[in-house]
């Protein structure tokens, strides 16, 4: 599974729609972040990859110090790469773990938080997880906390189903960007209902067999 996501990753350097997708999730943290109040500012980073969109939303950005987060992420070779890049910004407040971010054990300390990144997920995943973790990032976050979340609008489009879910829980909708002549979009939620207290042990998702993930599905011609 981990040389998967590694060559998933790949990806970034010739397909567009995953580099458009990422410039949006960088803007749309940067901009979460320009709300923040003074003082440190809590993130988690749900399946980060090697941290690109969380690292490069930092660079150069005034609140880059006022950061702590927590990136988990399964793939040791990925988690490698993440670190590499932490030496390139300066934010002293972020750690990789390497494990698995599926259940809210991976983010025991490391909640409430601001900003939770739910990005790269909601395509392997089966819609009725896609709800439940909706459903759960009320006991993961502080009070007005911002969600940015990504999903492909590939056919058929879930995206205003997702959209009315966090609505439903208690968040309201800040934007919802689409990649030109892509099906990639980026959502931004931020909770205005009372969070929910943490709870340990509760599974979010389960990353589908990749035959069976809607997003490769999508990929597949015909």
């Amino acid at each position: 599974m981990a040389d998967e996501w590694v060559d998933w990753h790949r990806r970034y350097d010739q397909d567009a729609q995953m580099k458009g997708r990422l410039l949006l999730v960088q803007a749309r943290i940067r901009e979460a972040l320009d709300r923040q109040p003074p003082g440190p500012v809590q993130v988690i980073s749900v399946c980060a990859g090697d941290g690109r969109d969380l690292i490069g939303a930092l660079e150069g950005h005034p609140r880059a110090r006022d950061v702590r987060a927590r990136l988990v992420e399964i793939s040791p070779e990925l988690v490698a790469r993440g670190r590499e890049r932490l030496a390139r910004v300066a934010a002293p407040g972020l750690e990789f773990v390497q494990g698995d971010a599926s259940t809210t054990d991976a983010f025991a300390g490391a909640v409430p938080a601001d900003l939770v990144l739910l990005c790269g997920i909601f395509g392997n995943v089966t819609d009725e997880d896609i709800h439940g973790t909706v459903r759960h990032v009320r006991e993961l976050a502080r009070p007005r906390a911002t969600v940015v979340w990504t999903r492909g609008r590939f056919a058929p489009d879930l995206t205003p189903t997702i959209r009315q879910w966090f609505c439903t829980e208690g968040f309201a909708e800040v934007s919802f960007d689409t990649v030109p002549d892509t099906t990639a979009s980026v959502g931004v939620h931020r909770l205005e209902a009372e969070p929910r207290p943490y709870r340990p042990g509760v599974r979010l998702f389960t990353f589908l067999e990749k035959v069976d993930r809607p997003s490769e599905r999508a990929r597949r011609p015909g």
